[in-house]
C-alpha cells in the first residue's frame, strides 16, 4: 500500500507522519540473500540490496517494515562489491535507472548475444535505461560501488534473462 495523506490530511500528529515519511540510513541493512539465488551461476553475482522505497523486482519483502511504501516508484542502493556482477537482464514493463554514490560501475547495454556497448559510470554519473532494453553492471575496481537504483512502478515485474545471460534458467528454488 503506497503512503497516503490521510494522517496529515485528517490533522494527526504532524510529528508522527513526518517520522514515517522518512528512511534513514542507520535504518538500512544490506540484504545479500534476496540475489543469493544469483549466486547459483557463480559467485561473482553476490551483491546486496540497501531498500528503501518498494522492494524492487525480484524479492517479496512485505514484512520488511523499515521500507517505505511504494505509490509509484522503487528506490534502493545497491551495493557491489569488487568483482561484482549485475547480470544481463531486461525489465520489459519499466524504465531503470541507475545513479552512481561510491566507486565504478561498468554498465553494459546489450541488444542480442553479439552486441553489446559499454560505458564505465562514477561518481554522480547516472544512465536511464527503458523498458525493454536488456543491461547488465559490473565492479570492475579494486573497492566497493554503491548507486541508487530507481525503478518506475510501485512493483516491476519480474525481470527476464536472455539465453545469453549467466542468469538464464536460474530460479530462486
Amino acid at each position: 500500500m503506497p503512503l497516503t495523506t490521510d494522517a496529515y490530511d485528517n490533522g494527526d500528529d504532524l510529528s508522527a507522519y513526518t517520522d514515517s515519511l522518512i528512511a534513514t540510513k542507520a535504518s538500512r541493512v544490506a540484504d545479500f540473500d534476496t540475489l543469493s539465488f544469483q549466486e547459483k551461476a557463480g559467485p561473482q553475482f553476490r551483491r546486496g540490496q540497501i531498500r528503501y522505497v518498494g522492494s524492487g523486482a525480484t524479492g517479496n519483502h512485505e514484512s520488511d517494515s523499515r521500507i517505505l511504501p511504494s505509490g509509484g516508484f522503487t528506490f534502493s542502493n545497491m551495493l557491489l562489491p569488487p568483482g561484482a556482477e549485475g547480470p544481463a537482464h531486461t525489465h520489459h514493463d519499466v524504465e531503470e535507472a541507475f545513479f552512481v554514490l561510491e566507486g565504478e560501475v561498468k554498465v553494459g547495454i546489450h541488444r542480442g548475444a553479439d552486441e553489446a556497448e559499454y560505458r564505465t559510470l562514477g561518481y554522480r554519473d547516472m544512465i536511464v535505461v527503458p523498458a525493454g532494453v536488456t543491461r547488465s553492471l559490473k565492479n570492475e575496481g579494486d573497492t566497493d560501488a554503491l548507486f541508487c537504483v530507481v525503478i518506475g512502478t510501485q512493483k516491476p515485474q519480474v525481470p527476464t534473462y536472455p539465453e545469453y545471460s549467466p542468469m538464464h534458467g536460474v530460479t530462486r528454488g
